[in-house]
């Protein structure tokens, strides 16, 4: 693993504050001369954390007389300020941004192509890597000495930005450019479970043998992928990356910013990854509402207590089930620290569904396009929910896979585990 290590250097004046200017060292440990943030935790979440792209004196000399690209989106801030905007009045070379899913201002649907265009701030021409373009080509790269990863990840195998991390890393390697890798915590980073992904259900929402919840951040994920061969024909990207200050898997990282259009806050960020499953269903998890990923229904459903109508809105331009009242649950009352404790995927929520329902409703329950066998990773467990398999032996049915993996996780991890 490269880390990109530095000693101080000289103090220059940039627009955001005063931050140091580095000099590259090849020592172990990295001597940082930082006032560390008072540790605190409030309302649950510990506040000292700082991610990669806020210390610019561990990487800003890496930058230097470079021509650089971006992957980045609405989440690569510093402080107030976006990422882009802060290098370029640094006066670095931004040559390109490439957008992964819902954009670079993170407007768009799930799923939604989105067209190349420039940045109005800027004038940086920004690349779509969503839609047929979802590897940067070799013209995109001619002009580029260094690529910069900086996205605020949510820890899901099924959370299309890492794809778009695998196919970036692919195309350094095989353009002979660096990657440079800024991590951000993983917010559901203190746990490990689910189905670990077979080859055949291989596709954009899960391309490697992880479980739905890998406990591992980009850095580590991108170092895993590397050097497992899990690139294409197992090519290898030069790759570095700068470490969280702060930050390890025991704490818990309040996002400052939503990552996507339909996490609109924490609860959801921690629901996500067990009401997933109900994409490739008929089901609707609130996509078209103010509590997306907190409540969950269909049209015909006869259990529960909570009502809601999905309608167009930002991020879901059509909704499933628009304009229908919706039945179901309610779990936005789960309060943080319940949600915290968790540490397992909770599917009580999809095997209680589909059994309540009636013999023709789950016979149209599952999406014919096979999105939910992909978002499992394999199709044992929509074979296991129309056999009625207890939850106990659907998470049986996980475990060798799944500690087999926790032993592999365990060579990449960067920061202080759980366990």
């Amino acid at each position: 693993m490269r880390s990109i290590l530095f000693i101080l250097g000289v103090i220059i004046q940039v627009p955001l504050g005063w931050y140091f200017y580095a000099t590259e060292s090849t020592d172990s440990k990295l001597e940082t001369n930082v006032v560390l943030p008072k540790i605190q935790k409030v309302d649950g979440f510990d506040m000292d954390i700082v991610p990669a792209a806020a210390q610019f004196h561990k990487y800003v000399d890496f930058l230097k007389d470079k021509r650089l690209g971006l992957v980045v989106n609405h989440t690569s801030t510093v402080g107030t300020h976006h990422l882009v905007d802060t290098l370029v009045r640094m006066g670095f070379d931004i040559k390109k941004i490439f957008a992964p899913e819902h954009g670079f201002r993170g407007k768009a649907d799930a799923g939604e192509k989105l067209k190349d265009g420039l940045d109005a701030r800027t004038g940086i021409s920004i690349v779509s890597l969503y839609g047929k373009n979802r590897k940067p080509n070799a013209t995109q790269f001619q002009d580029l000495d260094l690529v910069i990863f900086d996205i605020q990840d949510v820890g899901t195998r099924f959370y299309t930005y890492t794809s778009t991390m695998t196919y970036v890393m692919e195309a350094c390697a095989e353009n002979n450019v660096p990657l440079l890798i800024l991590d951000r915590p993983n917010p559901n980073g203190h746990y490990v479970d689910g189905p670990v992904l077979e080859k055949d259900q291989k596709s954009f929402v899960g391309l490697h043998p992880v479980p739905v919840v890998h406990g591992l951040t980009v850095a580590e994920y991108a170092h895993m992928i590397n050097e497992e061969g899990w690139l294409e024909n197992e090519v290898q990207c030069e790759l570095y990356h700068v470490e969280c200050l702060n930050y390890d898997h025991t704490k818990f990282y309040q996002l400052p910013i939503p990552p996507s259009p339909n996490l609109p806050n924490m609860k959801s960020i921690y629901l996500y990854p067990s009401l997933c499953w109900f994409e490739g269903t008929t089901v609707s998890v609130g996509r078209g509402t103010t509590k997306q990923f907190q409540v969950y229904g269909h049209p015909d459903c006869s259990i529960g207590n909570y009502n809601f109508k999905p309608i167009p809105r930002e991020g879901a331009k059509k909704p499933k089930h628009e304009g229908l009242s919706c039945k179901g649950y309610d779990l936005s009352q789960l309060t943080i620290e319940k949600l915290q404790t968790s540490t397992q995927l909770n599917l009580n929520y999809l095997v209680d569904f589909y059994t309540h329902l009636s013999e023709n409703q789950q016979a149209a329950f599952f999406n014919k396009n096979n999105f939910f066998d992909k978002l499992a990773g394999t199709s044992t467990l929509q074979a296991q929910l129309k056999e009625g398999t207890s939850i106990s032996a659907i998470q049986k049915e996980w475990k060798a896979a799944l500690d087999n993996y926790k032993k592999l996780r365990k060579k990449y991890l960067l920061y202080k585990d759980f366990e």
